[in-house]
């Protein structure tokens, strides 16, 4: 097969729509858009939302509570997922790791088992997480802010 041989698969193609060519063509005159109105206007665009003038579904429901703009979203990572980990476990070895993502702040939670002797790094810690690490040798440190 050459590069000149090459075409697209059979019935993936179709060819454009001609309007306006007359009536012959079917799509003279109107172009298929009707008569008048709204709809057959070059520009139009119909907004997100609009259900023909009636009251849209936004505004029909009531809005109820609000977004607290000061919340701190935590990427979490378990006790049991870090045990494997060796030397001093931060958020940015985590983030290496494939644990978190880089930049966030990180919370370890308590499911799982600690390793012997973890020295974790995060900015905070559940008290199952922390009594884990405790009981185990290790030791759980808040980053220097």
């Amino acid at each position: 097969m050459k590069l000149h041989e090459l075409s697209p698969a059979k019935g993936s193609t179709q060819s454009r729509k001609r309007v306006g060519r007359g009536p012959g063509s079917g799509l003279g005159k109107t172009s298929g858009k009707g008569h008048k109105g709204q709809k057959s206007r070059a520009s139009y665009r119909r907004l997100a939302g609009f259900e023909g003038g009636q009251m849209s579904l936004v505004r029909r429901v009531p809005k109820r509570g609000f977004t607290n703009t000061f919340r701190v979203e935590y990427e979490v990572v378990n006790v049991g997922q870090i045990a494997g980990l060796e030397g001093e476990i931060t958020p940015e070895k985590l983030a290496a790791a494939g644990f978190v993502k880089a930049g966030r702040p990180v919370k370890v939670l308590g499911d799982g088992e600690a390793s012997k002797g973890m020295s974790v790094v995060a900015h905070k810690f559940s008290k199952t997480a922390k009594s884990k690490i405790e009981a185990a040798g290790g030791r759980c440190q808040e980053p220097a802010a």
